[in-house]
């Protein structure tokens, strides 16, 4: 297990490096963007020697404030304990998030359920980036697996234009094999359910990959509320899975964003090996 979470530590603490300069604040290394793209966190340093404090939280969430970054902090429960005390300390509110890793000779891809790869040399590639963000908006912007009332509708309203390099950015990461995207359609007539009922056109799921060497993390599975509990997410997360494995990745892993989410991941093959703690804005109190 410790060599799990030594790979897993790299993997995190390399990941925002290719888009990124580092600044250290004692036991905390913040990534700063360099171009854009979503921010970048703070993470405890590979090669500190000591768990962070309370004085080098503080010193890293100013730092966050004054250059427009969200105050967020991330870490392995298994690997940094002391962390989450501290953390808490000093004011935050911390998600503990299951952490899971995949068991290739346990991954099942559910039925019913169509996937698409976003190829960044087709034509559509600018708008398949697009919706695949305005899923991930409105699915994340109603968190838990419970049915609710956004759907296509919601979707297509949250479509936004993607700058030029932001798209760049995205076709040297895909054509790099560092991320893969995938959309989720369900299939015509998968359960029975009309193919023309407007709550399931389209776009209904989404998801990305990202890759350092031979390990590899799904993020960003978000799924239309109209469309949940037909397999979308799980088939998503199986999808990008099955890439994974085919490329040479011999370690996947996720977060969760709960347990009832994590039983999603579960039965694709998934299993929980530890904590994933992060701090978000919006639990950062405002002070």
């Amino acid at each position: 297990m410790a060599e799990l979470f030594e790979r897993l530590e790299r993997f995190y603490d390399a990941v925002p490096r290719d888009g990124a300069h580092t600044e250290n604040f004692g036991g905390l290394v913040l990534f700063v963007r360099d171009g854009p793209g979503w921010p970048f966190y703070a993470r405890p340093r590979l090669d500190a020697g000591e768990p962070p404090s309370a004085a080098d939280i503080t010193s890293v969430r100013a730092r966050q404030r004054a250059i427009g970054a969200p105050e967020a902090l991330e870490w392995v429960h298994e690997v940094t304990p002391d962390l989450l005390a501290v953390a808490r300390s000093a004011g935050l509110a911390v998600l503990e998030a299951p952490l899971l890793v995949l068991e290739p000779s346990a991954l099942v891809t559910p039925p019913g359920v169509d996937v698409r790869f976003l190829d960044p040399a087709a034509p559509s590639f600018a708008v398949d980036v697009a919706v695949r963000r305005a899923v991930g908006a409105v699915g994340f912007g109603t968190p838990g697996t419970s049915t609710g009332t956004a759907g296509p509708t919601e979707r297509d309203a949250a479509v936004l234009p993607v700058s030029a390099e932001e798209l760049a950015d995205e076709r040297r990461m895909m054509e790099s094999g560092r991320r893969a995207s995938v959309l989720g359609y369900l299939s015509p007539s998968a359960d029975g359910s009309s193919a023309e009922d407007p709550d399931l056109e389209g776009v209904l799921a989404s998801g990305i990959l990202q890759r350092v060497d031979d390990v590899a993390e799904i993020a960003g599975v978000a799924t239309l509320p109209t469309a949940r509990r037909r397999g979308l997410g799980a088939a998503v997360t199986a999808a990008l899975a099955k890439h994974a494995l085919d490329t040479g990745v011999d370690l996947v892993f996720l977060s969760a964003g709960s347990d009832d989410i994590a039983r999603v991941y579960a039965r694709v093959g998934f299993q929980r090996v530890g904590t994933a703690c992060i701090a978000t804005p919006s639990l950062f109190p405002t002070a």
